[in-house]
């Protein structure tokens, strides 16, 4: 058996790749410097699989910020407002035109907007969505796969396997620009480019060739399924002497299983951790020349593989196909795993024990091969850790099992309807038209987070930085006063991260310390892991809160995050159902929302950004997961007060086809993504008439740029031709943490001046 990698995590072990970037983007180091870091990366990750037993090991993996986004570059799929980029920038550098289109470009006498971002299928990894028009032509325009490649060719040998975004799959998670066509059906101009590539991968002496196409696990119409048939067989004409490996990952391929096992293609992979249940209807519709790659080993958790399940299901796939038509892998890219476990050296011995990161999920899939093979002595090791797992005392407790069993209808039910608490909401704090806030955090300064490093190392007592975070939030709050912002937010300056945060003051939690996956970009995270039972032992925001509030006459919104977010953006037991450890979280979230009541505060903001990010990918699936997030939500907002206000944030999403679960959540106001799309995503809001509060964002905060006041106005315009204005706010897209201050500052005076504008142009109905 062969033994396979479908990707590795590219940001380096101590965040190499995010320092690089952005002091290139600071004009610190230069583009011979920037590509120097990103070399040592790829050959650390090529050295490190090669050690690990991996026989197939994936190139042109690495990115500067996104494959997707680096796919678009090399097919020249590039919006012609960059078309001025090249020639400003030096030597036509194609990086900074790579870099324009992720994070927007305003220099130069020019003043040129990003490209939309959202999120990898049901993943917190951000991808930059291609933008295709109608008359769309296709070329190589970037080669630095060809380049890569040779590089790990001279490292790796026949083991290098270069790596693409699948055709298809490329075109389905685009957006079309224009009207009158359907993107898929540039798959004919599209696929000449791929038997370019592949061939030219060929010449320089590739043996295989890794094509992502996750979209077969997807829910397909008749012609998108004609699509993967056409592609594949007009790449098969045209190349020969080469292998070809289609990747699927994140769900079982169901209904689309004949469609993806008939494909004219060496082998094809298979997700059996997330579907282990697909694994007999691929067996059994298997044609006898295909090769099947079973991804046992889970690319999207920190657990360690329970190698018993993984071998019941290699040795069954092993009778079937011989074991020379089986590869062993991950189930996904190791891009959602942290790098290397040998690093954590704080952490539980018991509970490390039963960890893996993306370097030890290498050696699992080695060792399971090694298994399969007769090495008894690796399984009985890892019998004892996962039984260990099972029965400790630090995972199970009864008390929070029996919160949980005894969920009533009530614990998920406000007293009063929206109209009658928004009458009482507008009364109490004497809201304009368009109240203008912000959706939470302000810039983390180097200050601040040097501030936080000195003492988490004994260098200043919690008194000094306690002093020191409460003049950070009193500046905060003045500068909001002096521009005229209507509700305030404390600034967030002593939280680390909007999970890590909460994670540290829950039980069931453990941190890492160098446990960082890339979100998008230079975004890196360090997820919490919830390895137990969760619980509130104490308050975890009340504090700051009450001292933000007491600084201020205007009000304040108390900031918490979500249960289904922190479960999203957590690394979860697998040992239970994820609704489960959700409730948990939601009583935890619950008892801090009275407990800020309880201390004064009027307006309570419960971020799920994460809620849409967590909808399974099959349709069918949807009602199950929406029913158990939403009432999830509403246990954590339903013990308040009828006076007391609750906000939540949602990030990039499309809400079309779950707007009236939206609604469900009965949040007071929402708070959405919308600015790269020009209020796009307000369509579904407006054909729903969805009939709470909602504010829409009219500033982009993943890009550097400032918005003009016209342009944030013109946005409002937009969204009060669609939404009744006298339930709009004004506000950013989403928190300012990854913000500089010069240009946040900036940005949010112009956009009180856009709803002071807004106020004068626009007629709004009175709610009172």
């Amino acid at each position: 058996m062969l033994t396979q990698n479908l990707g590795y995590p590219r940001i380096g072990s101590q965040r190499q790749l995010k320092k690089a970037c952005e002091q290139y983007w600071a004009g610190k180091i230069d583009l011979i410097e920037l590509n120097k870091v990103a070399r040592t990366i790829k050959e650390q990750n090529w050295q490190t699989q090669l050690e690990s037993g991996i026989d197939l090991i994936p190139c042109n993996d690495f990115s500067y910020y996104d494959q997707v986004l680096d796919t678009s570059l090399l097919l020249g799929v590039i919006p012609q407002r960059y078309a001025p980029v090249l020639s400003q920038v030096k030597d036509n550098n194609e990086i900074d035109l790579y870099f324009a289109m992720a994070r927007g470009y305003q220099k130069d006498g020019l003043d040129i907007t990003a490209m939309e971002m959202t999120k990898w299928l049901d993943t917190n990894y951000h991808y930059i969505v291609p933008e295709f028009t109608a008359n769309q032509q296709f070329k190589i325009f970037n080669e630095n796969i060809f380049g890569e490649y040779n590089s790990a060719k001279q490292l790796l040998g026949d083991k290098a396997k270069p790596v693409l975004v699948g055709p298809v799959s490329y075109l389905l998670i685009g957006k079309e620009k224009e009207q009158g066509f359907e993107r898929v059906d540039l798959i004919r101009n599209l696929v000449p480019v791929y038997i370019e590539i592949i061939n030219r991968l060929k010449q320089q002496g590739a043996l295989w060739v890794q094509l992502d196409e996750p979209c077969l696990a997807l829910d397909l119409s008749k012609k998108e399924k004609e699509a993967f048939d056409y592609a594949y067989r007009a790449i098969a004409n045209r190349v020969s002497g080469i292998k070809l490996l289609v990747a699927t990952y994140f769900e079982a391929l169901l209904d689309n299983t004949e469609l993806a096992v008939n494909l004219p293609v060496t082998a094809l992979h298979i997700d059996l951790v997330r579907a282990p249940e697909q694994l007999d209807e691929v067996l059994a519709l298997i044609p006898d020349n295909l090769q099947l790659s079973v991804g046992v080993v889970d690319g999207r958790n920190v657990w360690k593989n329970d190698y018993e399940k993984s071998l019941s299901l290699i040795n069954k796939a092993v009778e079937k196909l011989g074991a020379n038509r089986v590869i062993i892998a991950p189930s996904c890219s190791l891009l959602h795993s942290p790098i290397d476990l040998e690093l954590e050296t704080a952490i539980d011995p018991e509970i490390r024990n039963w960890m893996a990161f993306a370097k030890q999920k290498l050696t699992e899939v080695s060792e399971i091969r090694q298994i399969a093979e007769g090495n008894t002595t690796l399984l009985e090791a890892n019998k004892e850790a996962i039984k260990s797992r099972r029965s400790s005392q630090k995972v199970h407790k009864q008390v929070v099992k029996d919160r949980i069993a005894a969920i009533s209808e009530a614990d998920a039910t406000r007293n009063s309807q929206f109209p009658i608490r928004q009458r009482l909401h507008h009364e109490r704090f004497n809201f304009p038209a368009f109240p203008t806030t912000t959706i939470g955090s302000f810039p983390q300064t180097d200050d601040i987070r040097q501030l936080r490093a000195k003492f988490k190392k004994g260098d200043l007592t919690l008194e000094q930085y306690d002093q020191a975070i409460e003049q950070a939030t009193i500046d905060a709050i003045r500068w909001q006063e002096e521009i005229g912002l209507d509700v305030l937010v404390h600034g967030e300056f002593e939280r680390n991260d909007m999970v890590e945060y909460f994670g540290e003051q829950l039980d069931g939690f453990l941190f890492t310390k160098n446990g960082w996956v890339q979100s998008y970009g230079s975004r890196c995270v360090k997820p919490p892991v919830i390895y137990g039972d969760v619980s509130r032992p104490e308050n975890m925001t009340v504090r700051w809160s009450k001292f933000a509030a007491a600084q201020t006459d205007k009000p304040m919104k108390g900031m918490l995050t979500g249960p289904v977010t922190i479960l999203q953006w957590s690394f979860v037991r697998d040992d239970q159902p994820r609704e489960t450890t959700t409730n948990q979280i939601a009583f935890a979230i619950r008892d801090e929302v009275l407990a800020l009541e309880e201390g004064g505060i009027g307006i309570v903001q419960i971020d799920e950004a994460a809620i849409r990010e967590g909808l399974p990918l099959r349709k069918a699936k949807h009602p199950h997961y929406l029913n158990w997030a939403v009432k999830a939500f509403r246990i954590t907002a339903s013990g308040v007060q009828d006076k007391t206000q609750i906000h939540t944030h949602m990030c990039y999403s499309e809400f079309n086809n779950i707007i009236e679960h939206i609604a469900a959540m009965d949040a007071d106001v929402i708070t959405i993504e919308t600015s790269r799309s020009q209020m796009e995503l307000l369509q579904a809001f407006a054909h729903f008439e969805y009939p709470n509060e909602i504010g829409p964002g009219v500033y982009d905060i993943h890009s550097p740029r400032v918005p003009t006041t016209g342009e944030m106005a013109s946005l409002l315009a937009k969204a009060a031709d669609l939404l009744p204005a006298r339930n709009l706010w004004v506000n950013p897209d989403c928190g300012l943490k990854t913000r500089k201050w010069p240009e946040t500052k900036a940005a949010l005076e112009n956009m009180v001046a856009a709803a002071k504008q807004a106020r004068e142009q626009i007629s709004v109905e009175s709610i009172l």
